[in-house]
C-alpha cells in the first residue's frame, strides 16, 4: 500500500478562544496549507499587524472567525506553489497580499490569487507587509467613500500609524492639501516627511484652533478619522461646508450633537475594506501598484517583532502611545 506523502508542518499562531492577547498561541506542528484552484501558497517573510486583528481576537468585532484560527491578512513573501488555473504567479515570485485564507501569522499562508499582487524589487518584504490593509483602506476612505478631489483639504486624524501615513502619501500624490495630527514630535516629523503639508500635535489643548486658522477659518473638506470615539465631536466643528468625516477606526462610544451636521450639511461615513466589491478592490489595487511604480508609495515600517513576540505586538499596537509606521511580524 502506497503511503500518503507526509505533509509538512510549520510554526503558526493559533487562537482557540476569544480573549486578551494571551490567547495567541504559537504552535510548531501546524500543517502547511495546500493551495486549491485559484489559490497561491506563500512562504511568509513578514506579516503586518493591524488594530482590527486585536478586535477580532477579543471577540468584540462584528466578524467572528470560526475557532481555532490564525490571524493576519497582510503578508509579503515568495510564492511556494500555486493551485490549478493560476497563471499570474509562479514559484519564486515576490508577492504581497491583501488578505489570506489560512492566516498570515504563520510561516506559510494560502491566499486567493485575486488577493495577491506582485511586490516590486524596490520594496523589501517588511514594506510589502505594510501595503495591503493600510493603503487599500486609505484609498477607499479618501476616494471611494470620501469622494476626495484635487484642491480639497484633508485632515488625517492620527496620521502616524499605518493607515494614516498611507492616507498622507495618497492624498498628497493626488493633489489635496494635507494636514495631519500625531501625539509626539517624532510622529509629527514622520507625517511631514510622508506628504503632510502641516502637522499638529493632538495633545496640544489648542490644536483644533490651529487647524481652523490654517484653513483660514473655513474648515477642512475631509477628515480621515482613526479614533472616532475620542475625536468625532471635535471633528464636526472642524469641517467646512459639505465636509465629511470618514470613520476608519473606533474603540468605543461617543456623544455628538447631530445639529452640528445640519449647520454645514456635513456627513459622517463609516469605512470598511471588508465591504469593498471586487471592482472596488481592483481599483484600489491599480492605484496602489501605480503608486509603487511612480515612487510616491513608500510604506513606513514601525515596530518589528519575531513571531514569538506576537502577544507583545498585540499589547503594544493598542496601548503604546504615538504610532510610528506600520507594525510587522518578521519570520
Amino acid at each position: 500500500v502506497a503511503m500518503a506523502a507526509t505533509r509538512r508542518v510549520m510554526r503558526a499562531v493559533r487562537v482557540f478562544e476569544f480573549g486578551g492577547p494571551e490567547v495567541l498561541k504559537l504552535q510548531s506542528d501546524v500543517l502547511v496549507p495546500v493551495p486549491k484552484e485559484n489559490q497561491v501558497l506563500i512562504k511568509v517573510h513578514a506579516c503586518g499587524v493591524n488594530p482590527v486583528e486585536t478586535y477580532i481576537r477579543s471577540g468584540t468585532y462584528a466578524r467572528k472567525p470560526a475557532l481555532p484560527y490564525t490571524p493576519g491578512s497582510d503578508v509579503a513573501g515568495v510564492v511556494e506553489g500555486v493551485g490549478e488555473h493560476v497563471t499570474a504567479f509562479k514559484k519564486g515570485d515576490r508577492v504581497f497580499t491583501l488578505e489570506t485564507l489560512s492566516g498570515g501569522y504563520a510561516e506559510y499562508a494560502v491566499a486567493a490569487a485575486n488577493r495577491v499582487f506582485p511586490l516590486p524589487d524596490k520594496l523589501d518584504f517588511r514594506q510589502g507587509a505594510a501595503i495591503g490593509v493600510p493603503y487599500f483602506t486609505a484609498y477607499r476612505a479618501l476616494f471611494q467613500k470620501g469622494c476626495a478631489k484635487a484642491g480639497e483639504s484633508v485632515l488625517v486624524h492620527g496620521a502616524s500609524g499605518g493607515v494614516g501615513l498611507a492616507a498622507c502619501q495618497i492624498a498628497r500624490a493626488c493633489g489635496l492639501k494635507v494636514l495631519g495630527t500625531a501625539g509626539t514630535e517624532e510622529g509629527m516629523n514622520m507625517i511631514l516627511r510622508n506628504g503632510a503639508h502641516q502637522a499638529f500635535n493632538h495633545r496640544d489643548p489648542n490644536y483644533t484652533e490651529k487647524i481652523k486658522a490654517c484653513t483660514g477659518q473655513r474648515g477642512v473638506d475631509i477628515i480621515i478619522e482613526m479614533l472616532s470615539n475620542v475625536n468625532l465631536d471635535a471633528d464636526l466643528q472642524l469641517l467646512a461646508r459639505a465636509g465629511r468625516v470618514m470613520v476608519v477606526g473606533c474603540r468605543g462610544r461617543i456623544e455628538i450633537n447631530p445639529r452640528d451636521t445640519m449647520s454645514k450639511e456635513s456627513s459622517i461615513t463609516g469605512v470598511s475594506l471588508f465591504l469593498a466589491s471586487e471592482e472596488e478592490r481592483r481599483e484600489c489595487a491599480t492605484a496602489v501598484l501605480d503608486g509603487i511604480e511612480a515612487g510616491w508609495l513608500k510604506p513606513v515600517v514601525g515596530l518589528e517583532y519575531p513571531l514569538e513576540k506576537v502577544v507583545q505586538a498585540h499589547e503594544d499596537i493598542i496601548n503604546s502611545s504615538g504610532a510610528r509606521g506600520k507594525m510587522v511580524l518578521l519570520l
